[in-house]
């Protein structure tokens, strides 16, 4: 999971993959360092120290904001959804100081119709993903961002937002998630990538119960 920190870090932040809401959990498979290699757009660079885990800053949604409203002027109606997602979306979550961001658009593999766009407000392409729901990741200008980019009606599109949704509303899941980013945050990783894998299990584990809600609230409403 844009860190999922969802949903899903530094050149290569990107969530564990899913290939829909109900089967994400039986078939996430870490990306090999040949995958990565190959979504990687310019020099995979290794981590050249601990991960960075730091106390929740009331100041994330505010650069958050800032950067939405870049995007937003250049694309405009473009923009079909934009999110703040990832730890640095959830209050009282510490995460990496890193504000991850959901743009949706209605064919993220049209890249000339917005990534120019993009490009020229300062936005760098990084990541793609063709065979991954087409998913593309751009960094910031300034604001140490990841900015990925889906097609509307992806299934990652729902499952970034139900976890960050889950973790704004229930404590326990929240105090779980951080709890599991410090203590993998002090192994040495050669790649960003391989400390977002290793999130994996707790991630399926607070998203089962956020889907199980989700489904008791459906046969509520019925």
């Amino acid at each position: 999971m844009p860190e999922m920190d969802n949903t899903t870090g530094d050149t290569m932040e990107k969530e564990s993959r899913a290939t829909s809401e109900q089967d994400w959990t039986a078939t996430h498979v870490p990306l090999t360092e040949e995958q990565t290699r190959a979504a990687q757009l310019g020099v995979l660079v290794p981590l050249a120290g601990p991960v960075q885990i730091v106390d929740y800053d009331p100041q994330w949604p505010r650069l958050f904001e800032r950067e939405a409203e870049r995007v937003q002027t250049a694309l405009g109606d473009q923009v079909l959804v934009l999110e703040h997602i990832g730890s640095t979306s959830v209050p009282e979550l510490a995460a990496k100081p890193k504000i991850d961001m959901l743009l949706v658009v209605a064919d993220s593999a049209d890249e000339p119709a917005y990534v120019p766009i993009l490009e020229a407000t300062g936005y760098v392409l990084q990541v793609r993903e063709p065979d991954w729901y087409e998913h593309r990741m751009f960094k910031g200008p300034d604001t140490d961002v990841n900015l990925h980019v889906y097609t509307l009606g992806c299934p990652e599109i729902d499952r970034v937002l139900l976890f960050r949704n889950w973790l704004r509303n229930h404590a326990s899941d929240r105090q779980l998630y951080e709890r599991t980013k410090r203590e993998l945050a002090h192994v040495d990783w050669k790649y960003m990538q391989n400390y977002a894998d290793a999130k994996t299990a707790v991630v399926e584990e607070i998203l089962a119960r956020a889907q199980g809600d989700a489904g008791e609230q459906v046969r509520e409403d019925d």
